[in-house]
């Protein structure tokens, strides 16, 4: 997998780096062959390379927004891969450090990963991120339940935030964006929330809500993969707000029996 991703950076960069490399070498040439200005007769003629290199300039920022988006993609990538060497917790746990009322969900999470061939560890990262665990919450788009699944994804009939029916559809279509994004770990989170039309497009057109739901699904997502006992991500996540929803969270869930006798015990 590494190799791999090695590879795809490499064919992403040669091109641009050959032309670059070829065009510095034009115009040292023609710096070094001639003045700023041409004379002839009584008339100034601007040399070949100085529209050249005005062109170089302008266009140079927006040709490493384009290289650093996929530098940023490969840099996951290659991380990703290599976290995925290392030993992960067990197949009945998800990593401790994710907050207690997703906590609570542990083993539904288990369940409902193995059901729909969702990694364990990205069912419960996508849970902490859209509703730490909150089985009720509904969003100013809309979206509703556990896994914040948008209305048109369910049936006529089907209640919406129903733990396991909003698990079912949203690890559906999680399952669908891993398998679009060709297993790639960022791609697929950002399919779940942006939509599938992101895949193919450079993270910096994303849109911000997106980028940041990358940024810390991924972050969050690595750390658990590891079985790190804290995420330093998921604590950003909180003060960025992420507080508020779980506080929410639990608030809702002490309200179920269950709950209350776990706390309990």
């Amino acid at each position: 997998m590494l190799q791999t991703s090695l590879r795809w950076l490499w064919k992403c960069l040669k091109f641009p780096a050959k032309l670059v490399l070829k065009l510095l070498n034009f115009v040292r040439k023609q710096i070094f062959g001639g003045g700023l200005l041409v004379k002839r007769g009584d008339v100034y003629y601007m040399p070949v390379w100085l529209p050249i290199v005005i062109a170089i300039m302008l266009a140079v920022p927006v040709v490493w927004d384009d290289v650093a988006s996929v530098a940023k993609r490969v840099i996951d990538r290659v991380t990703l891969t290599l976290v995925q060497l290392a030993p992960r917790p067990g197949n009945g746990e998800i990593a401790e450090f994710f907050a207690p009322s997703v906590q609570h969900w542990s083993d539904d999470i288990v369940t409902w990963s193995q059901t729909y061939e969702v990694d364990t560890q990205l069912m419960a990262t996508v849970m902490q991120i859209e509703s730490c665990g909150h089985p009720t919450v509904v969003s100013s788009a809309g979206a509703r339940g556990l896994f914040q699944v948008m209305p048109f994804h369910f049936e006529d009939g089907e209640d919406m935030v129903d733990p396991n029916t909003n698990a079912m559809r949203g690890g559906l279509f999680l399952n669908y964006c891993y398998t679009a994004a060709g297993g790639d770990i960022g791609l697929t989170l950002g399919c779940y929330n942006g939509g599938p039309s992101v895949i193919n497009r450079p993270l910096s057109t994303w849109p911000n809500e997106t980028q940041r739901y990358y940024r810390w699904g991924v972050g969050i997502y690595s750390d658990a993969i590891v079985n790190r006992t804290q995420s330093d991500t998921l604590n950003q996540w909180m003060e960025a707000g992420g507080s508020r929803l779980c506080t929410s969270a639990m608030s809702q869930l002490l309200t179920y029996s269950p709950f209350v006798a776990e706390a309990s015990s």
